[in-house]
């Protein structure tokens, strides 16, 4: 007869390892607000110092990279004839070629962590894009998730694929193709919950929220939206009443149940939004803007529990439902970063930052960066410490706090950087228009 320990330990071995505490699952991590919680970082890096591997990747892609164990996941699109992103390029690009006209070919790639040798590499599709995108965007903008069970990998309108993490595929699913505004293309990632994968599609034509079933790929529940083209990630928020799946909109930012996709709350927006909410037990922080060449927004604190349309009236600033909320005349690319009681902002021209106290609303401080050019990688924190990277590889580092205190700038090669950053125990990743790079303190990796 077979112990009952020796059973539940056979059990154990064969299921599949979930994410451990030291992954970085999805866009911005594992909790979907670039904090960090373990690990340590070194204080300064350049392309001579601190950098443990580089290497190059095929093809083009702002997805970030995720990982789970020693495992990273990175997605790119490949086209022989796709002109390279430039800086500065915004709005519609004259004399731009229609990169629909391309023959491309859509990538997941999994590569080993502690040296980047690839470990396997899949197709998932071939042939001229569906839709358009501008000139900076990529047709591998959205950054995949894992629970460490599965890899979901979306490509936007090109679909959606679903690997273990050996690079067996379990399933895969079309969700449409659709306009986006001015044919810039799409950037809004899949989040993982339970046994549910959520995508936001927004869109000029049929915009539409989706819950599908991680192990099959088959609708829980679709909603549909009253929106035009977004690019914001949906956000889990976890706070002191319940756990909503945040949807940010232009028209309306919307919570909804992640179980049934039932409407929790609303709030009018102002007009379009490319930043994924963030909060924490208290408030949740989202933003959207009017247009994108610097017309006003409103960043707005709303408050958990909130129910029904909370949208402000006429002149009001706060309300039952909001506590705060202000109006900006500026662009916003990288989402915002909360810690500490501090909201931080940054635009994606000049590298301007605002700090607010979070509780109010109140501006602590307004600077630009030292150093920096324009971000749209979103920040994260590490070892209590901000790290913000710019367009061209330069990473500013200071002290959270009503203050604003310069620890230090890291500058890498001078490439486009528009990914956001991924962390993993000691190890930072970041990567730049052509290359991964592994940023790590020789020293620490000693020690292991």
């Amino acid at each position: 007869m077979i112990s009952r320990p020796l059973i539940w330990l056979t059990i154990l071995t064969l299921l599949p390892a979930a994410a451990s505490a030291g992954d970085w699952t999805q866009f911005r991590g594992p909790r979907g607000d670039g904090l960090v919680e373990e690990g340590k970082l070194p204080e300064r890096w350049s392309e001579q110092s601190n950098v443990a591997w580089k290497v190059a990747l095929p093809g083009r892609g702002w997805s970030q990279p995720i990982v789970a164990g020693n495992k990273i996941f990175i997605t790119t699109a490949v086209s022989d004839q796709e002109e390279k992103p430039r800086r500065g390029e915004m709005g519609i690009t004259p004399g731009a070629a229609d990169s629909r006209q391309h023959l491309y070919r859509w990538k997941v790639l999994c590569l080993a962590a502690d040296s980047g040798d690839v470990v396997w590499e899949k197709t998932v599709h071939e042939g001229k894009p569906k839709f358009g995108k501008h000139r900076t965007n990529t047709y591998a903008s959205e950054t995949p998730a894992t629970d460490g069970e599965v890899v979901v990998a979306y490509f936007g309108m090109t679909g959606i694929w679903c690997f273990d993490l050996e690079g067996n595929q379990k399933w895969t699913k079309d969700l449409g193709a659709f306009p986006t505004q001015a044919n810039w293309g799409t950037g809004s990632s899949p989040v993982i919950h339970d046994n549910a994968v959520f995508v936001q599609c927004d869109n000029e034509k049929s915009s539409f929220l989706v819950a599908l079933d991680k192990r099959t790929g088959d609708e829980l529940w679709r909603k549909p939206r009253d929106e035009k083209t977004n690019w914001s990630t949906p956000y889990l928020w976890k706070n002191k009443v319940r756990t909503e799946l945040v949807a940010a909109g232009g028209r309306k930012m919307r919570s909804y149940a992640p179980d049934t996709g039932d409407l929790l709350w609303e709030m009018e927006g102002s007009g379009r939004t490319s930043l994924t909410p963030v909060g924490n037990d208290e408030m949740l922080y989202v933003d959207s803007v009017a247009s994108f060449q610097g017309s006003p927004g409103r960043l707005a604190a709303i408050r958990a529990g909130a129910d029904g349309d909370i949208s402000l009236k006429g002149n009001e600033k706060s309300s039952d439902a909001v506590a705060w909320s202000i109006i900006l005349n500026s662009y916003r690319n990288a989402s915002p970063l909360l810690y500490a009681d501090c909201l931080y902002m940054v635009e994606q021209h000049h590298g301007v930052m605002r700090c607010y106290d979070a509780r109010t609303g109140k501006v602590n401080y307004q600077m630009r960066l030292p150093e920096a050019t324009g971000c749209n990688a979103s920040p994260w924190v590490m070892g209590n410490r901000i790290h913000f990277l710019d367009e061209v590889g330069l990473t500013v580092i200071f002290t959270p706090g009503p203050e604003f205190h310069h620890i230090v700038s890291n500058k890498l090669e001078d490439e486009m950087f528009w990914a956001s950053a991924a962390v993993s125990g000691d190890r930072l990743f970041l990567r730049s228009i052509q290359h991964l790079y592994c940023i790590r303190d020789p020293a620490v990796a000693a020690q292991k």
